[in-house]
């Protein structure tokens, strides 16, 4: 298919094998009633697709390798580079340079890396120590204006799962910050990415929102 015909209104979840897809694509199918969502490991579908969410949780090898395995690295970078592009959790932890989570290096199509949260710093405002992961809800204060916030509070909890965080080298793109034990990323933008680290599939009306937003952007 040519990369300048993307099927006509149709919305790619990337589907490599792990990540809760089920529920990301009913709650984009519950925002965008109009729009055809196909969950897919298919490179031909995600890179013709008008807009592609890349979903997950998990480790980061494992997300690497079944990407590979699929044949979905090639199609995952033209699509961030040249769709409206959504990446959630591991989805926006993959677009760095390396991540901690067994050493492994990402996609590179943001410069930075991923860190785990440090045991030495888990603590919190009344003295407990916090868990690693980081789970449940928790404030995300928008760092500068973005089409994807519009309606959405800042300060507005949404919900987290996660054990690492990006580290972004330049902070122009860091659109959202979190704070647990220390301040770390929780949302970025650059171009027509958009990558956030909490789930919005799960983080109730804001995340439909901040869904919703996705679907009618324009980069």
């Amino acid at each position: 298919m040519p990369p300048g015909a993307p099927f006509d209104r149709t919305i790619a979840v990337i589907d490599y094998g792990m990540g809760n897809l089920r529920s990301v694509c009913q709650a984009l199918q519950r925002v965008a009633p109009g729009r055809k969502v196909v969950v897919t490991s298919d490179p031909e579908m995600v890179e013709g697709a008008e807009r592609v969410v890349f979903p997950g949780q998990g480790a980061m090898p494992d997300c690497v390798r079944e990407i590979d395995s699929r044949g979905l690295r090639e199609a995952v970078v033209f699509a961030a580079r040249n769709r409206p592009f959504l990446g959630i959790c591991i989805g926006q932890q993959l677009l760095f340079e390396h991540s901690e989570e067994g050493d492994v290096a990402g996609l590179a199509l943001l410069s930075g890396d991923v860190r785990r949260f440090p045991a030495e710093r888990m603590i919190g405002g009344a003295g407990q120590r916090l868990k690693v992961p980081h789970m449940g809800w928790n404030e995300v204060r928008q760092a500068r204006p973005h089409a994807l916030w519009r309606g959405i509070a800042d300060g507005t909890r949404m919900y987290f799962v996660h054990s690492y965080f990006v580290c972004p080298t330049d902070p122009r793109c860091i659109v959202g910050t979190t704070e647990y034990g220390v301040p770390f990323t929780s949302a970025v933008a650059q171009d027509n990415i958009f990558a956030i680290q909490c789930h919005p599939e799960k983080s109730a009306p804001a995340g439909l929102v901040l869904l919703e937003n996705f679907v009618s952007w324009r980069p």
